[in-house]
């Protein structure tokens, strides 16, 4: 259940309610694709690192090591040990990303595994099934990711079918949920709205979906090479039609400075791989912008990376000698680069709830969209 506290402006400040715990919201979901974080970093960290939801990707737990097997262990809450709530990707972009062959059909999409290249099909239903066996919080429907650009009529029919997908996908979930064998008998469902580029038909979608009364609804297929300036009309333009009383959640988005852009357009939710990919190759996210660890400027300086970080990278570790982890090629460089720019990600998203609370988040966005992007 999703209760919004306040506006300001289009800005939404709120708070959702699940079976495995509250999220305050706008928040950022930090992506554990198979079950893990990237860069060393456990569940158990991730408490510390102040991450409200975990991100985990259905088509990757399916091939490996099995939903089956997860299932079996109990569902991903206690196969991870991560008690708070876990959204799960429905694999439908993987699917149109990863797959170099691929057929889609109404009933689904047959494609070869990116692993041992062994032919797969997914549809709404066994996306369904796949995520009810992992027992994740949230549950995203199966979708038709388009690539960007596509032509007008393609995305036109695209549309049509990933609606009539959700609709299965809806169904499916709902006898899911019936089952005494369940893991989650709560496991809850976000739309996906799609369009491409094309603003009526992001409108006309996102207005079909609506109509089914979701419990939450995403905007996909953005965040793929677009300029940032489409990405943000898209929103604006879709952000009018989406249910007020329902979260909102903008996929695989990005820059600090796009989520503070997106908040302000009344965006609720947020993932993306960027924090924890820029980490390992250390480009750090501060309050003062990117800094690139690895410039030789640093060889000698006893700073945190961030004075203004209460992490525990920049609680205990210098500049040089995270600088040294990595020019040795030192596991360690990537663990403690990652848990500094989640745990800087997660305090974005706090500052952010903190300005909203007080009224003050258009000096918060004036002071910070453009400089957290900016390379020192």
């Amino acid at each position: 259940m999703y209760q919004l506290i306040k506006n300001e402006g289009t800005a939404r400040r709120g708070r959702f309610e699940t079976v495995h715990g509250i999220v305050q919201t706008p928040a950022f979901m930090n992506v554990g694709t198979s079950a893990a974080i990237k860069g060393g970093i456990s569940s158990y960290d991730l408490v510390d690192l102040k991450c409200q939801v975990e991100l985990c990707n259905t088509y990757h737990l399916h091939v490996r090591p099995g939903d089956e097997l997860i299932r079996r262990l109990g569902g991903l809450h206690k196969f991870m040990g991560w008690e708070r709530p876990i959204l799960t990707d429905s694999g439908g972009f993987q699917v149109f990303s990863l797959a170099k062959l691929r057929k889609i059909d109404e009933e689904g999409v047959t494609f070869s595994s990116h692993v041992d290249g062994k032919r797969i099909f997914m549809s709404p239903e066994i996306s369904m099934q796949i995520q009810s066996n992992l027992g994740s919080t949230i549950a995203m429907a199966f979708d038709e990711c388009v690539e960007n650009p596509s032509t007008r009529e393609y995305s036109a029919r695209s549309c049509a079918r990933t609606t009539r997908w959700l609709i299965r996908c809806k169904e499916e979930m709902a006898r899911l949920n019936s089952l005494s064998e369940t893991i989650n008998p709560y496991q809850m469902l976000f739309g996906i709205n799609q369009g491409c580029v094309y603003d009526d038909l992001r409108i006309e979608h996102m207005k079909e979906i609506a109509e089914l009364d979701l419990d939450g609804y995403a905007i996909g297929g953005l965040a793929v090479g677009e300029p940032a300036e489409d990405m943000y009309r898209i929103i604006s333009s879709v952000e009018p039609h989406m249910p007020a009383n329902k979260p909102r959640y903008l996929m695989g988005v990005g820059t600090p400075g796009n989520i503070i852009e997106a908040v302000s357009r009344g965006v609720d939710l947020f993932d993306c791989v960027m924090p924890s990919r820029n980490a390992r190759h250390g480009h750090l996210n501060t309050w003062s912008g990117i800094r690139n660890i690895m410039n030789a400027k640093y060889a000698e300086d006893l700073s945190p990376i961030d004075p203004d970080c209460g992490c525990p990278t920049c609680q205990r570790h210098s500049r040089a000698y995270l600088r040294h982890l990595f020019k040795a090629n030192e596991l360690l460089a990537m663990r403690l680069a990652v848990m500094h720019n989640l745990y800087f990600y997660n305090t974005l998203m706090e500052r952010i709830r903190e300005a909203l609370d007080n009224g003050t988040f258009k000096e918060f966005h004036d002071q910070y969209v453009e400089l957290l992007d900016t390379r020192i």
